[in-house]
C-alpha cells in the first residue's frame, strides 16, 4: 500500500481558511474539534445509484420543493369525548380541585378549554354612598400600599412564582389576610398558596393550634417562630415599619429554587383608621392625633396586662390614663403640662411590636367549617391574654 505524501506549501502564501492544516498562530497547528468542524463544511450531498440525493449537502442553498400529503387525518379531531362523560369528568374534577390540598400533575393532557366555565362579563360590584365619603376624608398616609406600582410588582411575583406564601400575624389572622390574592389564585389552579403564621411567640400555644385548624380548612398552614439563638442569616431588608421593602428582592435558596420577596400590599376595605394602624400600615409617627386612637386599645386590651406593663393602678378614661403614664414615663412639655400625643405614639408603638399582649381567639369547633368571608374578617373581637 502507498501512502500519498501531503503536499507542503512552499510558495509562502497564507493557506485558506478551511484548509485544515493551517496553523492558528498559537499552538502551531488547529485542534481537532476545528478540524472536525472545517471537514463538516466541505460535504457534499449523498446519493443512491439513480443520482437522486439522500443527504443534503450542510447549508445548500437549493433545497427541494416539500409537499404536504392531503390527507384528512391532518383537519381531524386528536382527542374526542363524548358530551355526557366530559359532563362527569366535570363534576368530578371539581370535586377534587374543592380542596386547596390537591393538584393537578399532568394538566396539558386535559380538555381544560372545555371543563372550566370562561367569565364573559366582569361582576358588577355594589357601592355605597359611605365609602365614597370615607375616601374624602381619610388621611392620604391610610393609602399607603395601594398605588399601582406596588399592585404591578405583586402580580409580577404571582406570574413567576410556583407557591405564594402568605405571611400573617399570629395575634389577627383573618385582619392580616389578602382575600383579593385568594380569589385571584382561586381561578388559576395551577397556582398554590401557604399560609405562614409569623409572630406565633407573642400568642398562647392553644391560639396558635386553633387558627392552625381554622385557616388549614382553606390552604395549608405552618407556625413560624424567629428564634435569635438559632437564626440561619438574613437574606432581606426587613424592619417592624411599613414601607421597608419598596422594590422586590430576589434570593437564590438553591440552583433550582428562587424566593421574591414583595413589597406589602394593602388592598382598600371597610377597615377603619384605628384597624389599619394596629395592622402596622402606617407609621406612627405621622399621625396627627393618636390620642384618638388610645381608646380603642384600652377596650381591647385586658386591664390587668396595662396595670403590669405600664404600672398605672387604675384610671378613668383614656384622657385620664395619657397624663398617669406621661407623669410615670416623665413626657412632661414646659409648665408640667403632659406630653399627651407622644405618650400615645408610645402606647402605638407598643402595640404594633407587641409588647402590648393582644390575640384574636379563634373561633369555635363548630364554626371552623364555615370560610370566612370578606365581611366578617373586618369584624372586630375584644378578647385578651
Amino acid at each position: 500500500m502507498v501512502m500519498k505524501e501531503r503536499k507542503v506549501n512552499v510558495s509562502g502564501k497564507p493557506k485558506h481558511s478551511l484548509d485544515v492544516y493551517r496553523s492558528d498562530g498559537n499552538s502551531g497547528t488547529r485542534t481537532a474539534a476545528t478540524k472536525r468542524r472545517l471537514k463538516m463544511y466541505k460535504t457534499k450531498p449523498k446519493r443512491n445509484s439513480k443520482g437522486k440525493i439522500l443527504k443534503h449537502e450542510y447549508q445548500e442553498k437549493d433545497l427541494p420543493n416539500t409537499r404536504i400529503q392531503p390527507d384528512r387525518r391532518w383537519f381531524d379531531n386528536t382527542r374526542v369525548i363524548d358530551p355526557k362523560e366530559l359532563e362527569e369528568f366535570r363534576d368530578e374534577l371539581g370535586n377534587k380541585l374543592s380542596s386547596n390540598y390537591n393538584v393537578i400533575l399532568k394538566q396539558r393532557l386535559l380538555p381544560m378549554s372545555l371543563l372550566q366555565d370562561h367569565q364573559k362579563k366582569a361582576p358588577s360590584v355594589e357601592r355605597s354612598q359611605s365609602d365614597g365619603l370615607r375616601d374624602l376624608v381619610r388621611h392620604s398616609m391610610f393609602e399607603n400600599g395601594e398605588s399601582k406600582r406596588i399592585g404591578d410588582d405583586l402580580y409580577k411575583v404571582i406570574d413567576s412564582l410556583d407557591v405564594i406564601v402568605q405571611v400573617l400575624d399570629a395575634r389577627d389572622p383573618q385582619g392580616t389576610r389578602c382575600y383579593l390574592l385568594e380569589r385571584y389564585l382561586n381561578e388559576r389552579k395551577h397556582k398554590h398558596m401557604v399560609f405562614l403564621l409569623n409572630k406565633c411567640d407573642l400568642v398562647p400555644e392553644w391560639a396558635t393550634k386553633g387558627w392552625i385548624r381554622v385557616l388549614s380548612k382553606d390552604y395549608p398552614t405552618l407556625a413560624f417562630q424567629a428564634s435569635i439563638n438559632k437564626s440561619f442569616g438574613k437574606v432581606c431588608e426587613v424592619a417592624p415599619t411599613p414601607g421597608e421593602t419598596k422594590v422586590l428582592q430576589y434570593v437564590k435558596l438553591t440552583e433550582q429554587i428562587f424566593l421574591i420577596d414583595c413589597p406589602g400590599v394593602v388592598y382598600q376595605n371597610s377597615d377603619t383608621e384605628t384597624s389599619i394602624i394596629f395592622k402596622g400600615a402606617v407609621h406612627v409617627t405621622n399621625l396627627e392625633d393618636a390620642e384618638k386612637h388610645i381608646r380603642e386599645v384600652l377596650r381591647r386590651v385586658k386591664k390587668k396586662h396595662l396595670q403590669r406593663a405600664y404600672k398605672i393602678k387604675d384610671w378613668v378614661d383614656q384622657e385620664d390614663f395619657l397624663i398617669q403614664l406621661c407623669k410615670m414615663s416623665g413626657l412632661l412639655l414646659k409648665g408640667t403640662e403632659p406630653d399627651m400625643t407622644s405618650a400615645a405614639e408610645m402606647v402605638l408603638h407598643d402595640w404594633q411590636r407587641g409588647r402590648v399582649p393582644y390575640f384574636v381567639t379563634p373561633p369555635k369547633l363548630e364554626n371552623a367549617n364555615e370560610k370566612p368571608s370578606t365581611a366578617s374578617a373586618n369584624e372586630e373581637t375584644v378578647v385578651g391574654n
